[in-house]
């Protein structure tokens, strides 16, 4: 049974961003939302650093980890942030979002890598 209110509002307003803009890649975000905990995936800072450029903007349904390093600065999104890859994220001069923060600032899915 589905019973994180907070996570189906978030699910479902990224379900209405993908109807809005017609982006197939808030719907994927909405899709694995929806999903139980245990289908949500973990990436590590490393596998971020391998899939993306300098500057670029991700996204994890899922929680990031701190294994690895990061060498460039990167917009994260995500559900949630470990101490230690909030940490590393921001010592590279990159940025930590949530992923409602994401959903209220960011129309345009253009550049947007998702990961998980």
């Amino acid at each position: 049974m589905k019973r994180n209110s907070s996570r189906l509002l978030l699910a479902s307003s990224f379900h209405k961003l993908s109807r809005k803009t017609k982006a197939g890649v808030w719907e994927d975000v909405s899709e694995k939302l929806y999903a139980s905990r245990k289908n949500r995936r973990s990436v590590n800072i490393g596998d971020i650093d391998r899939s993306s450029k300098d500057e670029s903007k991700v996204i994890v349904v899922g929680k990031v980890l701190g294994g690895g390093n990061i060498t460039h600065k990167v917009t994260v999104a995500a559900y949630s942030f470990s101490r230690g890859a909030r940490s590393k994220i921001e010592g590279s001069g990159g940025k930590c979002l949530n992923l409602a923060e994401l959903a209220d600032g960011n129309q345009s899915s253009k550049g947007v890598i998702l990961l998980g």
